[in-house]
């Protein structure tokens, strides 16, 4: 009995152990054929317009025009972001301009801009077709602002950023300059982006690129949208609150007093106008908690062998909770390819004052390592969005 006891443990051991070596196994070959896959070194314009297309869901209501960051302590992070070693890999991103900064400063190989509003997408097809039209930032700038240059006394590629800016800052805008320039855009976007443009998107566009046009380089974040467009805006409109205008973020340094917008080097906007020619900036419409695009990026992601290095979040995450979207939001971060370096960047604003904001700045910009924000997500940590800014989150260095 013994005997027949013994050999049939035995053989239940060897199928488990059959078992095992078959999933670990299989889980190796996933792991390597992940490791394995070849990063596209770029995109095809057609590819580009598929993966934006295909993965974005249906564009939502957010109650601001975000033509603009509203963060004045994004650069507090910069030398933090370094001493982690964030440096290439895949970026994530929301909302307007703050994120060309921040992919600049971490070269990733490729980046993914998702934001719940239809808008965030068009501006950023704007933000690519001045890129690929502008070889410097200086032209940029012009264009972007409908402020031709003169064929004299202009500031040129190699001008200090001050005396670029002084320019812009009393250059008038052109409306023949302005019409050209938004039919050029238009015309890259359908035809060399071969993005389909609706009616809607049209005024889109034209709402996004004449508000840079009348406001310049005094451009800011709104509290309330008016695009006239279905789905745009939140009506209302007008600005408030103390946001800096575009002016002023880009000319704010670093905790080392150092300018580090991406307008401040010649090397960081020739870095992302690559990026952008190669089509590997892409804007997707998505909610943080939504059902598909989240999950659609982090397929890709694995697909092709990258892992996230950094997911800038800006504060979205305070109107999950309110949403009650939170842990739809957890449990799609939890689809991405992580490593136990990747890094989330965060705004902390609210009604609660954070413990690491710094003099002169309205709200603090946090790290926070990915897989300790899902180790602490599931052991119930996070009761509200003050509890999620106040856990384990690296903050800047003091100056």
């Amino acid at each position: 009995m013994n005997q027949t006891r013994t050999s049939i443990s035995l053989r239940l051991t060897g199928i488990v152990l059959a078992f095992l070596l078959t999933a670990f196994t299989a889980s190796s070959f996933t792991l390597a054929q992940t490791a394995s896959a070849k990063q596209p070194e770029s995109l095809s314009a057609a590819e580009f317009s598929r993966l934006s297309q295909t993965m974005s869901e249906d564009g939502g209501y957010f109650r601001s025009d975000n033509f603009t960051s509203n963060e004045t302590a994004y650069l507090t992070v910069l030398d933090k972001l370094k001493q982690l070693g964030a440096s290439g890999g895949a970026y994530l991103g929301v909302g307007p301009e703050q994120n060309f900064t921040y992919i600049a400063k971490i070269r990733p190989r490729i980046a993914f801009i998702m934001d719940i509003r239809r808008q965030a997408v068009l501006q950023h097809l704007v933000y690519k077709a001045v890129f690929h039209l502008a070889p410097n930032r200086v032209q940029f700038l012009s264009m972007l602002l409908s402020r031709p240059l003169p064929k004299e006394k202009a500031p040129t590629p190699n001008s200090e950023l001050t005396e670029i800016v002084g320019y812009f800052s009393q250059a008038q805008a052109d409306e023949k300059a302005y019409a050209a320039n938004l039919a050029a855009i238009r015309k890259t976007i359908s035809d060399e982006f071969l993005f389909p443009l609706s009616a809607d998107d049209q005024k889109g566009i034209e709402y996004v690129f004449s508000t840079f046009r009348t406001d310049g380089l005094q451009i800011s974040y709104r509290s309330g949208g008016n695009n006239p467009s279905s789905g745009f805006g939140g009506g209302g409109g007008g600005f408030g609150g103390g946001f800096p205008v575009l002016k002023d973020l880009i000319l704010q340094t670093d905790l080392n007093g150092r300018l580090g917008n991406f307008w401040a080097s010649n090397e960081d906007f020739d870095f992302l106008r690559a990026m952008h020619r190669k089509n590997l900036i892409i804007p997707v419409v998505g909610n943080f908690g939504g059902p598909k695009a989240l999950a659609a990026i982090g397929e890709y992601l694995k697909k092709n062998g990258f892992t996230v290095t950094a997911y800038y979040t800006s504060n979205v995450e305070q109107y999950l909770f309110d949403g009650e979207l939170f842990a739809a939001w957890a449990n799609n971060a939890r689809k991405l390819p992580l490593t136990d370096k990747s890094l989330f960047i965060r705004s902390a604003s609210g009604r609660n004052s954070h413990p690491a904001r710094l003099p002169g700045h309205r709200a603090a910009t946090l790290l926070q390592l990915m897989t300790v924000f899902l180790k602490d997500f599931d052991a119930g940590k996070y009761g509200s969005h003050f509890d999620l800014v106040t856990t384990n989150y690296i903050a800047p260095d003091r100056p």
